[in-house]
């Protein structure tokens, strides 16, 4: 299942099955088609940093944030390499902060949309601003370093591109991290039919409800409590 998530509404928007012989390159169009993307930002995992992909989300009025990896190696290479360039001047940059559980990440965002040459070397659709993001994490003494670069079709300050290019995460701990630890996802066994993507669609929307569900307590007791309600049992 490929899933749309929406951080700020905290919601899954929709899902759609990948095919048995394909993967979810070829869901996410799919998936795009049934949204309205006027006025927001789509961002994806580095597997769909995909022309045709970029293509449809400003076609459909949306923008897009999208991280570069190997799967693009020239555009990567020409982000990298002009981001990385001390005589590069940036449009801005932001630092932030974060401490929890004995670890301390320190993320420094730097956009740039001076970019006309790239633009016009590269054609990627759509194409306003790049943007990298150097995360150092300092854990248990011991300190690591992780550079992402991403192209974009909005420009944003510093500080936004560093809150959009996180939100992914919001997807992982809110939505697919519930469905695998409380909802038991992974060890589900259905195979035959729709089964499966059934359940799957009943699974989101279960979350949708009991997450937009203002009583305090976990989601886990939410479900136990709804299970004991004689009236929804009715």
């Amino acid at each position: 299942m490929v899933s749309a998530w929406g951080c700020e509404a905290s919601l899954a928007l929709a899902q759609v099955a990948t095919d048995a012989k394909s993967n979810e390159i070829t869901a996410v169009p799919k998936l795009l088609a049934m949204l309205a993307l006027n006025g927001t930002i789509v961002t994806t995992d580095a597997l769909n940093c995909q022309r045709a992909i970029a293509a449809q989300i400003v076609a459909q009025g949306g923008d897009d944030a999208v991280p570069l990896k190997e799967n693009q190696p020239s555009l990567l290479a020409d982000v990298s390499l002009f981001l990385d360039d001390p005589a590069t001047k940036p449009d801005d940059r932001a630092r932030s902060i974060d401490a929890d559980h004995g670890r301390i990440e320190t993320r420094t965002a730097t956009v740039s949309s001076d970019i006309a040459w790239l633009a016009e070397t590269q054609k990627w659709p759509g194409l306003r601003t790049i943007g990298k993001v150097v995360r150092e994490r300092e854990v248990d003494g011991k300190t690591s370093t992780e550079t992402a670069y991403h192209v974009l079709s909005p420009v944003l300050s510093a500080e936004r591109f560093n809150q959009v290019v996180r939100s992914p995460w919001q997807m992982e701990n809110r939505l697919h991290g519930r469905l695998d630890v409380v909802m038991n996802e992974d060890q589900a066994r259905n195979r035959a039919g729709h089964g499966a993507h059934n359940l799957a669609m009943l699974r989101h929307r279960a979350i949708n409800v009991m997450q937009k569900k203002g009583t305090k307590g976990s989601l886990r007791g939410k479900f136990k409590r709804a299970a004991w309600n004689e009236k929804l049992s009715q």
